[in-house]
């Protein structure tokens, strides 16, 4: 069984032309041009860490706040943005939904997977005009600390969209058929050419246009297998050329704001820290420690998964870097005991839902960063919810559990736990130190990761003495890519909800939501079961950054307290996203853990049932998302 959403690398296995068939030049450019991409991207990494630990220490330590470093982080962490997603696209990372994709005969397969890169690289090559118009037009802007042209920073986004587009020609060429190849162009091209036919009837369809382009193109788009930032993109690019008047540089400036946040500038440097904290040992180390405490009861290893799930989460803020840190030291041991390997990936993938708002979430981040709420407010508020559901997770396992045969378990002795402990204390400290950074003020919560990099980077050389400098190339570039793959979909989610906005759809459903009988309790209830469905579909992040920004006004004119419906939607979409049969997530904890995953759909029933439990529990009581705000 294949995941449910797989990504544009996978998809032209399917479409591959045979051996003999490959264009030699092509695979050389292609090689050419991912060394030409990675290595800047790798010192983009390493010169963000450098700035902004460097701002740190400048005004904390020395009392001389450098002025320039936030302007010239948001410079190069553009373009880190823009190269991250060409690597990204060169790998075939960006999200896709390949669940009908998946199942359609190999011919058919094969012209899908094709017309997917045509799609994305209809989008790119649509981008050109307006993407070099805006870096022009920055050109007259100079940035106030380093009083030096905007342009530096706005090119960006044109080069990296014409480095995505020389790929996907690459790709077309050096992988497909031609027949294949030219038949996917022709579709492609036949429905844009079709779409552009119709633009006077688009323009007096008004508001019928956003079904037509936001749920008709963006949901044909989504299941025909054109990875998600490209469906948005495409739909928001058709939507404001065919329906209205607004100039498509103003495409551009929407993604450049939605990508350009400082404070999503945490995403790739908490992506960093999460494949260090493995690197150095320190995630082996603090599970280690929770085994000898937890590992002679029964299920014990299962409760140790989900403590460390929580633990590991305070640290990386990544999901498949949680898991990934996990579940390789839990995983062989569990087998041993006699650990049925479906509920492993099982309770794992629900770890990654129940973990969602443990700080430093990078869906806290981008919730904050696209609706205004305080980052140090969703980081305090989110602690107890993930505890409230791992208490739900727990109470499942001991009913699981309660008959199993421990005979040939060993009880750690008071001695091996304090060993274990005294090893894993450094490693154990490290979520405090980037809260206390936080709390403090010592740093802001885009800093922050750099002390936890610089941290683990210390304990790793001095303590642990497990540190692989080779090791390092290959994390910065896959840092990057997770990165770029991640901020394009929110440069053009932002897109597309600004177009959203400005047709007056977001007074409409604030209007309609307002109207739901029940009020707030109605308006909550529908919520969840949307942000599930979102999760599920388009992935955690691409549903926060869409609808965020419509739904949170709501909730604040409704009396709902905005960290408290934070904690309530970010749960629900993470239910959704690591819910069989479509939840990228699950698939994910199936990777990662080594397991099919049709062996996990049917203990995995027993672990969701229970987070959506604690999910109400956690809508009902408000106090447990904001009892410890200030």
């Amino acid at each position: 069984m294949r995941a449910a959403m797989t990504h544009p690398a996978d998809v032209l296995a399917g479409a591959e032309a045979p051996p003999g068939a490959r264009r030699p030049w092509a695979v050389a450019a292609d090689n050419a041009l991912g060394h030409l991409v990675e290595i800047p991207a790798a010192i983009l990494v390493v010169a963000e860490i450098v700035i902004l630990f460097s701002g740190i220490v400048a005004r904390y330590v020395l009392h001389e706040p450098l002025v320039w470093s936030d302007e010239l982080a948001s410079i190069l962490f553009l373009w880190l943005a823009m190269l991250g997603a060409v690597v990204a696209f060169r790998r075939g990372e960006h999200m896709r939904m390949g669940a009908l994709v998946n199942r359609a005969s190999p011919a058919a397969r094969a012209v899908l997977d094709m017309a997917a890169v045509a799609a994305a690289l209809a989008f790119l090559l649509m981008l050109q005009a307006p993407g070099f118009e805006y870096a022009s037009e920055e050109r007259y802007v100079t940035t106030a600390a380093l009083e030096i042209p905007n342009v530096w920073r706005a090119a960006a986004l044109p080069v990296g969209t014409a480095l995505m587009a020389l790929i996907a020609l690459l790709r077309l060429v050096e992988r497909a058929q031609w027949r294949t190849a030219g038949f996917a162009l022709l579709l492609v091209g036949g429905v844009v050419a079709a779409m552009a036919a119709l633009q006077p009837v688009f323009a007096g369809l008004g508001n019928l246009n956003l079904l037509i382009f936001f749920v008709g193109i963006v949901a044909a788009t989504v299941f025909a297998g054109v990875p998600i930032a490209f469906s948005f993109g495409l739909a928001t690019f058709g939507y404001l050329s065919l329906a209205t008047d607004v100039p498509m540089m103003v495409v551009v400036g929407r993604m450049d704001e939605g990508m350009s946040h400082l404070i999503l500038l945490a995403v790739p440097l908490f992506v960093f820290l999460g494949v260090l904290i493995e690197m150095t040992g320190m995630a082996k180390r603090m599970v280690a420690f929770l085994a000898s405490l937890l590992g002679h009861v029964r299920g014990g290893l299962s409760y140790v998964l989900i403590g460390a799930m929580y633990v590991v989460s305070g640290i990386s803020g990544a999901k498949a870097a949680d898991m990934a840190a996990v579940a390789p030291v839990l995983f062989p041991e569990m087998r041993e005991r006699g650990a049925d390997e479906g509920d492993l990936v099982a309770l794992l993938s629900a770890t990654g839902a129940q973990t969602e708002t443990v700080p430093p979430s990078l869906v806290l981040i981008t919730i904050g960063s696209v609706t205004g709420v305080s980052i140090t407010a969703l980081f305090t508020g989110g602690l107890l919810p993930g505890l409230v559901l791992g208490v739900m997770l727990c109470l499942v396992v001991w009913w699981r559990n309660r008959r199993e045969d421990l005979s040939a378990v060993r009880k750690a002795s008071g001695r091996q736990i304090g060993r274990a402990l005294l090893v894993a204390l450094p490693a154990l400290a490290l979520p405090f130190v980037i809260r206390a950074a936080v709390v403090e003020g010592v740093a802001t919560a885009t800093e922050v990761s750099t002390i936890g990099i610089v941290y683990a980077t210390l304990v790793g050389l001095l303590v642990y003495r497990c540190f692989d400098p080779k090791r390092l190339k290959p994390m910065l570039v896959d840092t990057a890519c997770l990165s770029g793959a991640i901020l394009l979909i929110i440069g053009t989610a932002t897109g597309m909800a600004w177009a959203l906005t400005q047709s007056g759809f977001s007074t409409q459903l604030a209007t309609a939501m307002a109207g739901l009988p029940g009020g707030a309790a109605t308006f909550m209830a529908v919520s969840i079961v949307a942000f599930v469905i979102l999760g599920s579909v388009l992935e955690g992040i691409p549903a926060i950054v869409l609808f965020g920004p419509l739904l949170f006004p709501i909730a604040h004119q409704m009396g709902i307290h905005e960290v408290h419906y934070a904690m309530v939607v970010i749960l629900s979409m993470g239910l959704g996203l690591f819910a069989p049969p479509f939840g990228v997530g699950y698939y994910a904890a199936c990777a990662i853990g080594r397991v099919a995953p049709e062996t996990g759909i049917r203990p995995i029933m027993g672990y969701l049932s229970s987070l959506a439990v604690g999910i109400v529990v956690i809508a009902a009581v408000p106090w447990i998302s904001t009892g410890f705000l200030k």
